[in-house]
């Protein structure tokens, strides 16, 4: 991998979690050290920065923005359910509950044991009518996604953490988000958190909207120019874009909810 781009401190970092593999020692430190920052996180409070993990505050402008306590989420692309996690604030300081859908099996176990008070679902959202029972994918830590599509081996091992990971492929359970609603026994959805590499459109097109319309829906768009339509096309007149909320972040409105 190349070290381009990474801090000293980061560069020096990459030999040792080698030697850390080469020793068998990599995955007892890994759990140490997954471990301690989860305590660490647990002793922080509402102003800790640790409490704060969204990037570019949006978990800080989310809760402004939605003002309530007790409400429901869904975040596709829940990771290990903290690292840059859209929903991890809501749940813990206002009270909410909701679903962390995550595909690949290392993160979901990591997400089931930061998040135990959420139903973590393990599968790969796709459209309606999708063929096949499985998706093949890449594991590249918060770059997951479908095999294939992303085939720079820099941008695997940039997401596999400096080598904490190895990445693999694995048939995941395909499911659309409205069978994953409609198992889970969900309320009405008052924020839909999606973050899956692109795939956006294809995880809103398995969501019924005559049934389950979330009342906002957060999408990640790194091109506004060709990421937009396909979104809005799926979303229809029934929302309204309310706001930018990171440069890759859009922040849509049910159209009947005030805003």
């Amino acid at each position: 991998m190349s070290q381009q781009g990474l801090s000293p401190a980061l560069r020096m970092a990459v030999p040792v979690v080698r030697l850390l593999k080469l020793t068998g020692q990599r995955e007892r430190v890994l759990a140490w050290r997954a471990g301690r920052a989860r305590r660490a996180r647990l002793a922080a409070g509402r102003d800790d920065p640790r409490s704060h993990p969204a990037l570019h505050g949006m978990d800080r402008r989310l809760d402004a923005i939605l003002d309530r306590d007790g409400g429901f989420f869904v975040e596709a692309g829940a990771n290990d359910g903290y690292r840059q996690s859209n929903t991890y604030w809501l749940e813990r300081f206002r009270g909410w509950r909701g679903i962390l859908v995550e595909p690949m099996q290392e993160l979901y176990d990591l997400c089931r044991l930061e998040r135990p008070s959420a139903t973590v679902v393990r599968a790969a959202l796709v459209p309606a009518g999708h063929e096949g029972d499985t998706v093949p994918m890449q594991f590249a830590g918060l770059m997951s996604t479908v095999s294939g599509e992303h085939v720079d081996p820099e941008r695997t091992e940039m997401g596999n953490v400096l080598g904490w990971y190895d990445p693999y492929e694995a048939d995941v359970p395909a499911r659309t988000l409205s069978s994953v609603l409609d198992a889970a026994g969900a309320p009405e959805v008052d924020l839909l958190s999606l973050d899956v590499e692109g795939y956006e459109p294809g995880v809103l097109a398995g969501l019924d909207l005559e049934r389950h319309a979330p009342r906002w829906i957060l999408v990640e768009v790194h091109d506004e120019a060709t990421g937009r339509p396909p979104i809005e096309a799926v979303l229809g007149d029934r929302y309204v874009l309310f706001e930018r909320l990171s440069p890759v972040d859009l922040l849509y409105r049910r159209a009947d909810v005030a805003a």
